[in-house]
C-alpha cells in the first residue's frame, strides 16, 4: 500500500506543472485565444444569425463540435437522449474539469445588430441571453487548455458539455440525471451579462408545466348549454393560482402564459392550454407549491365540466455556490481584465443606453471587475442541478451594454456585434486560466469539494424536479424559427 501511494505521489509530481510553468501556461492560453479570436467570433455570430431554439440547435451544436473535433477532442453526440447534446473530451486521468456550453436562442424576440429597435423580417427568435457567445467562448477555452496540455504533456481531462435547451427545456438536468457529471471533479462555466463578475451566487429553483384542458365545442350563440369551455378551465385555474399567491412563501414567484385559448368567440373552445413556471430559492418549496398548482388545475376542471392533464416541461435546482472555486475564477478574471470600447463601440453603446432610461450604468464599468461578494439572483438555470452533483463556479462578462437586461432586444443587438464577442474572449481567457490553476494545484479541487460536501449536507440525495420523464424534444413545437 505504501509503495502504491509513493508511486502515485511521484506520478502526480511529474504530471503537475510548477508555479512558473503554470504562469507560462496562462500567457500561452491567452495568446492562443487572441490568435484565433477572429474564427471564434465568426462562429459565434453565425450561431447568433441562426438563432435555433431549444432542442432544435442542430447546426449551432454542429459548429461547436466542428471546432472541437478539429482541435483533437473526442466527441460523443446525442447524450442523455438529446440529439443536440454532446460531450467533447481531451486527455486522461484526474482532475476532470468540465466546461459548460450552451447554444439555444429564445423564441418570440428578434433584433438586428443596431442600437435602435429594428426587427429582422421573417425571423422570430433571437439570442437575447447570449448563448451563442456562451457556447463558442467555452469551446475556445477548452481548445486553448488542450493546446497547452499537449505542449507540456500535462495530465488531466478537459471536457466540454454541449448543453441544449437551457431556456425552459432543462437540458443539463437530463445530463445530471444520467450521471454525466458524476466523475467530474469540478465544473466551470460563464454567462453573458452587462458586467464582469465572478462572485459566488445562488438563484431560484424552478418547475414548469403545460396544463391542457379539454371541453366540448358548441355554437356559443345558439347552443352554449351544449358546450363546455376549455378556456373556462384555464381561466378558472389562473384565478385560483392568483388567489394562491397570498398564501405561499413570499420568495415564491408564479407566472404563466395562455398558449392556446380558442380561435373564434362564437365557438366554445374544446381545447385550451396554459404554461406555468413556479420559482423559489428552495427546490422543496417549489415542489410543494407546484403540487398545489396541480390541485387548482384539477379543481378548475371539475368546476367547469372539463378534463385536464399536465405535462412537466422543465425543472431545476437553485445554484449551489462554491466560494473556494469562485475565488480562483475571480483572481483569473482580474488578471484578464475587462473590455475597452472602440469609438464605434462607444457610439453603439451610447445609442443603446438612450433606450435603457434609468437602468443604464456608466459605460466605463465594462473595464472594471465587480467586487467579490455573495449574490442572490432571481433568475433560474438548469446549471443549478450541475452545482448539486459536482462543485461549480461561474462568471459573467460584459457582452452587453451596461444596464441591459437579459431577454431584451438590446441584448440581442450587442450580442450580434463586437461588443458581444469582446466579452466572450474575456470569458474564454478566464475559463482557460482557471482550468490551468485547477490542473496545476490539487488543493483547489480538495477545498472546493470539501465546501461542496458541507453545503449539500451528508444526507443529500439528488432527486431531479423533472422526475423520470424523457427530454421534451417537442416543447418548442409550433415555434418554427421562434415565437411560441
Amino acid at each position: 500500500m505504501r509503495r502504491t501511494l509513493c508511486l502515485l505521489s511521484t506520478a502526480i509530481a511529474l504530471s503537475t506543472p510548477g508555479p512558473g510553468q503554470a504562469q507560462d501556461g496562462k500567457q500561452f492560453v491567452s495568446d492562443f485565444i487572441d490568435a484565433n479570436q477572429v474564427s471564434y467570433a465568426e462562429t459565434a455570430l453565425e450561431i447568433w444569425n441562426l438563432a435555433e431554439i431549444g432542442f432544435q440547435e442542430f447546426v449551432s451544436s454542429g459548429l461547436l463540435q466542428d471546432h472541437l473535433t478539429e482541435a483533437g477532442f473526442d466527441i460523443e453526440t446525442g447524450v442523455a437522449g438529446m440529439p443536440t447534446a454532446f460531450i467533447a473530451s481531451f486527455g486522461s486521468g484526474q482532475p476532470v474539469i468540465g466546461i459548460l456550453a450552451e447554444f439555444d436562442a429564445l423564441p418570440g424576440i428578434n433584433q438586428a445588430a443596431v442600437p435602435d429597435r429594428e426587427l429582422i423580417e421573417g425571423k422570430a427568435a433571437g439570442h437575447a441571453c447570449g448563448h451563442h457567445l456562451f457556447g463558442m467562448g467555452s469551446a475556445a477555452a477548452a481548445i486553448a487548455v488542450k493546446a497547452w496540455m499537449r505542449e507540456v504533456d500535462l495530465g488531466g481531462t478537459i471536457r466540454v458539455y454541449g448543453t441544449p435547451a437551457e431556456e425552459g427545456g432543462s437540458g443539463k438536468v437530463y445530463m445530471a440525471r444520467d450521471g454525466l457529471f458524476d466523475d467530474a471533479d469540478v465544473v466551470i462555466t460563464w454567462h453573458a451579462g452587462d458586467r464582469n463578475d465572478a462572485s459566488p451566487d445562488t438563484n431560484l429553483a424552478i418547475k414548469s408545466a403545460k396544463f391542457r384542458f379539454h371541453g366540448v365545442s358548441a355554437h356559443a350563440g345558439t347552443a352554449p348549454d351544449r358546450g363546455r369551455s376549455a378556456l373556462d378551465g384555464v381561466e378558472a385555474m389562473n384565478m385560483m393560482a392568483n388567489m394562491m399567491r397570498e398564501h405561499v412563501p413570499q420568495e415564491t414567484r408564479i407566472h404563466y402564459v395562455i398558449t392556446s385559448g380558442g380561435s373564434a368567440p362564437n365557438v366554445v373552445p374544446d381545447f385550451a392550454e396554459v404554461y406555468y413556471y413556479v420559482r423559489n430559492p428552495s427546490p422543496d418549496i417549489v415542489a410543494e407549491v407546484f403540487d398545489r398548482l396541480v390541485a387548482t388545475a384539477a379543481g378548475a376542471a371539475l368546476g367547469t365540466g372539463t378534463t385536464m392533464e399536465h405535462e412537466v416541461v422543465g425543472g431545476s435546482f437553485n445554484r449551489l455556490p462554491n466560494v473556494a472555486l469562485s475565488r480562483v475564477m475571480d483572481a483569473n478574471l482580474r488578471s484578464v481584465g475587462g473590455i475597452h470600447y472602440t469609438p464605434f463601440e462607444q457610439a453603439f453603446a451610447s445609442g443603446i443606453q438612450e433606450t435603457l432610461g434609468s437602468a443604464a450604468r456608466p459605460l466605463g464599468t465594462v473595464e472594471e471587475i465587480e467586487p467579490f461578494e455573495m449574490h442572490q439572483s432571481f433568475a433560474s438555470s438548469d446549471n443549478g442541478d450541475v452545482s448539486w452533483v459536482t462543485p461549480m463556479a461561474h462568471l459573467r462578462t460584459a457582452t452587453w451594454v451596461p444596464g441591459t437586461p437579459a431577454h431584451s432586444w438590446q441584448a440581442v443587438a450587442a450580442g450580434g456585434m463586437s461588443i458581444g464577442t469582446k466579452g466572450m474572449i474575456v470569458a474564454a481567457k478566464t475559463l482557460a486560466r482557471t482550468a490551468l490553476d485547477i490542473l496545476s494545484d490539487p488543493s483547489i479541487v480538495t477545498e472546493a469539494r470539501a465546501e461542496f460536501g458541507e453545503r449539500r449536507g451528508e444526507d443529500f440525495r439528488y432527486v431531479p424536479l423533472i422526475g423520470d420523464r424523457d427530454p421534451p424534444l417537442d416543447y418548442r413545437a409550433g415555434s418554427g424559427p421562434g415565437g411560441e
